[in-house]
């Protein structure tokens, strides 16, 4: 079994910035519902998940906003023109047959990570489609990150890659289980994490190289050369146990569908009307096409 987890409001935003000046005949925005609908049909293509869920942020936990109330503090509000688009949108991937969740109070890393460890334990392969770092803490045999991005592409032909341990070695210089420390120390500008003062990249590679994690360097702090980065983790230790907690997966959080649940259905004698009402001619002829119908909605 395959379970295809797709972070809601990266691809919203991301299809949103894509196509930020398409309009339907009305002059309303839409960009950012075609993107995301016209990339799902992509993963289905690339992927042929068994099963299948939009994971969506709905507030940030308590254990990290009292911790650090300036956590993502940075981020700018939702454009008008991406929030009017949202409802649309997630009436059409319901349509299109993926179910949405969430949990209140819980960002979607979280909730992707605890679908991933649960279904691992069935024996299922997980794709998770999402850029966010946080997450690439649990890649594994089982677990890997689906992405289109050409850096990423093994050769010009390759349509898609699937991010798995080695990339997170090749990227960073350390395994999976070791990246939450790395960014413990080095800091996250996109969450308003704050790093340890002259620590930078390769220093934490080289230290959780050496000493295996960061609680084996911080108990053993005398071994860590030379003095001076002893000196920073130290001036810092409060802030690094600070990070540790921000940057930690909840792996346990309970699930709000059940993963045998999420089978991918579309809903045909809803969907092809409302592609037709959003103007979505090729998403409209595929669909009809799926579902083996000839009456042409478009006349």
């Amino acid at each position: 079994m395959k379970l295809l987890l797709v972070d809601g409001y990266y691809y919203a935003y991301r299809s949103y910035h894509a196509l930020i000046g398409l309009k339907n005949s009305k002059g309303e925005p839409n960009g950012a519902i075609y993107g995301f609908l016209k990339a799902l049909r992509r993963m289905q293509r690339d992927l042929r998940p068994d099963r299948a869920a939009v994971v969506w942020d709905m507030g940030v936990p308590e254990r990290r906003s009292s911790l650090q109330p300036e956590y993502k503090a940075q981020r700018a509000e939702m454009p008008e023109t991406l929030e009017v688009q949202l409802p649309v949108l997630r009436e059409l991937i319901t349509l299109l047959g993926f179910q949405s969740v969430s949990l209140p109070n819980t960002e979607a890393d979280d909730l992707m990570a605890s679908y991933a460890i649960a279904v691992e334990k069935l024996g299922w392969e997980v794709i998770l489609a999402t850029a966010d770092k946080d997450l690439f803490q649990i890649l594994g045999a089982q677990t890997r990150i689906y992405t289109t991005q050409k850096t990423e592409l093994a050769t010009p032909k390759d349509t898609h890659a699937l991010l798995d341990a080695e990339t997170v070695r090749r990227k960073w210089g350390v395994e999976p289980n070791q990246l939450g420390d790395w960014l413990s120390i080095v800091g996250d500008s996109a969450d308003n994490i704050p790093g340890v003062s002259g620590v930078g990249p390769k220093g934490a590679t080289t230290l959780l190289n050496a000493h295996g994690s960061l609680a084996a360097a911080m108990a053993n702090l005398e071994r860590v050369e030379p003095a001076k980065l002893r000196e920073k983790l130290q001036a810092a230790r409060s802030q690094l146990e600070q990070n540790q907690e921000m940057v930690r997966l909840d792996l346990d959080l309970p699930l709000p569908i059940a993963p045998e649940q999420l089978r991918i259905a579309p809903q045909f004698p809803e969907l092809l009307p409302a592609l037709e009402k959003a103007e979505f001619r090729t998403l409209y002829a595929e669909m009809e096409k799926e579902a083996g119908l000839t009456p042409d909605l478009f006349g």
